[in-house]
């Protein structure tokens, strides 16, 4: 398997809810057979019906609510980026989870809820510099294996 993802699908409960949040957000989407595709820099963040996520994988869904265990995550270019991102997000209708703040390796952080529960990451890391598309590249960090 290639180390890359190509898409990351959301499922959500309320497909026009969803969507509007994320335009309020000012993404710009396209819908086609009740699926909201965002371009995403080199990948693409999907909308899709809870349900039809779940029968498309071949699982059972335990219904919405509670913590999947997954977080996405925006890096940006500074501190100041992080706080308005957060307002925005607030503005659009998100719960703010973790009001921005200094983290353990240097930056500054918050979090917020979509109205489906997925859970953002919003960050300025000093030692993860964007390149001028946004594109984020691992750092070397020395380590082994």
């Amino acid at each position: 398997m290639e180390q890359r993802i190509s898409l990351v699908t959301l499922g959500v409960t309320d497909l026009p809810r969803a969507r509007a949040f994320y335009e309020r957000l000012g993404w710009h989407g396209q819908e086609v057979e009740e699926t909201v595709f965002f371009q995403a820099g080199g990948l693409a963040l999907v909308l899709w019906g809870r349900e039809r996520v779940a029968a498309d994988a071949g699982i059972e869904d335990p219904g919405g609510g509670g913590f999947g265990g997954i977080t996405l995550a925006q890096n940006v270019r500074s501190r100041d980026e992080v706080d308005a991102l957060l307002a925005d997000a607030a503005a659009a209708g998100a719960e703010i989870t973790q009001p921005a703040r200094e983290t353990f390796y240097g930056g500054y952080a918050g979090c917020f809820a979509d109205p489906d529960g997925h859970v953002w990451e919003v960050a300025w890391n000093p030692g993860f510099p964007l390149a001028a598309d946004g594109t984020l590249t691992v750092p070397d960090f020395g380590a082994t294996g």
